[in-house]
């Protein structure tokens, strides 16, 4: 049987060793955080509905309890991790298509934050729903379309 590339039984460790080797390289950058390396947990929405962010953020297999929403100065950062707990080590995987393992998202707030204690977060069937309510809607002065060449 032909064996698998040692990257294919742990997809995931090479992001965790990126993300700790740009963390201590940049320890003084923070705005770095915004930096999506590896995009594969956290598809993302995100809109105003009337006075109020909303981001959906899917993390399917997670549980509410692996789950940490928190503000940070003026961000929203969300965390966790999903665990396998099936392990499954003598199996030779042809492709691992589900993600497992430690995320971490970031998130800049915007100005109009009404009050940061008032952000709520409710965890439902595999996607994170964060309201942010505003004072007031952002204005969208200065919006125009860009030609494209």
């Amino acid at each position: 049987m032909a064996r698998l590339p040692t990257i294919w039984y742990d997809p995931l460790s090479l992001s965790a060793r990126m993300s700790r080797f740009l963390d201590a390289l940049f320890p003084d950058f923070p705005d770095l955080a915004y930096l999506d390396v590896f995009p594969g947990f956290g598809h993302t929405d995100i809109y105003l509905k009337d006075k109020t962010l909303v981001i959906e953020t899917e993390l399917p297999g997670a549980r509410k309890e692996d789950i940490q929403v928190r503000v940070e100065d003026n961000r929203l950062v969300i965390s966790g991790e999903i665990r396998r707990y099936a392990e499954v080590r003598d199996e030779h995987y042809i492709r691992m298509g589900r993600h497992y393992g430690a995320f971490h998202r970031v998130f800049p707030l915007p100005e109009e934050v009404e009050d940061k204690r008032a952000i709520r977060a409710k965890f439902e069937n595999g996607v994170l729903r964060v309201e942010i309510p505003l004072r007031r809607v952002p204005e969208t002065e200065g919006v125009f379309d860009v030609r494209i060449d």
